[in-house]
């Protein structure tokens, strides 16, 4: 199977399966959004949509966030992982966007990844959650799954991942391609236990194709 004939399949499925496919985390504003990201890295997102509620009620605006104290805002989020560290930046990150961007956040990678807490995953969430462009978030989901069918080759490197499923996935469907990736990999794609019997892009899929490989070499042949 060519990469072009699997993405292909992947993305017919997908888009005929999964028409309608959003982040998980709930948000009314940029600013709740990027919050809620920031959160949500290295827990998960029912966790942060627990939390989220009476943070963005204390702290509606970047200027109510910058107002207040590490100590304040960990009050908030001690249930997440890494509190402390991920108060100290949600703090730093309102400043940020205070102090240099009115308040306002910029629909622009440089200037995302500069805020404190704000890596290249999260400016493209906002890049393509909030400002419709045609940015792929490669987190742990999309990282394991793109590989594990065989739509990258396997690269340690995300940001290699990520400039190959740009490349390859058509302009207006990048961002919707992000959550199919994670959906897919949160709940079928799973990382210790993969569920391909359950599993719609298994003809597509490398893994699949090379497990039933081995189990077809690996099964006794009948007796005359």
């Amino acid at each position: 199977m060519t990469q072009k004939e699997r993405y292909a399949g992947v993305i017919g499925w997908f888009s005929e399966n999964r028409p309608v496919a959003e982040t998980e985390l709930h948000y009314s504003t940029p600013f709740e959004l990027l919050v809620a990201v920031i959160l949500s890295a290295q827990c998960t997102d029912k966790r942060i949509n627990m939390v989220t509620p009476a943070l963005f009620a204390a702290y509606p605006t970047p200027a109510d966030m910058a107002k207040a104290s590490v100590d304040e805002i960990f009050e908030y989020i001690k249930s997440v992982t890494f509190p402390n560290n991920k108060a100290r930046a949600l703090l730093g990150m309102a400043n940020a966007l205070v102090d240099l961007h009115g308040g306002e956040v910029p629909a622009d990678m440089d200037a995302l990844v500069k805020l404190p807490g704000v890596g290249r995953k999260t400016a493209n969430v906002i890049l393509s959650v909030v400002f419709g462009q045609a940015a792929m978030a490669v987190d742990t989901h999309v990282f394991r799954v793109s590989n594990r069918i065989g739509l990258t080759n396997e690269s340690p490197n995300p940001l290699v991942t990520e400039k190959t499923l740009v490349r390859h996935i058509p302009h207006e469907l990048v961002g919707k391609a992000h959550h199919w990736l994670i959906l897919h990999g949160r709940y079928v794609c799973t990382a210790r236990a993969p569920k391909c019997m359950e599993c719609g892009i298994s003809p597509w899929c490398k893994h699949y194709a090379m497990a039933i490989a081995k189990t077809t070499k690996q099964k006794p042949k009948a007796k005359p």
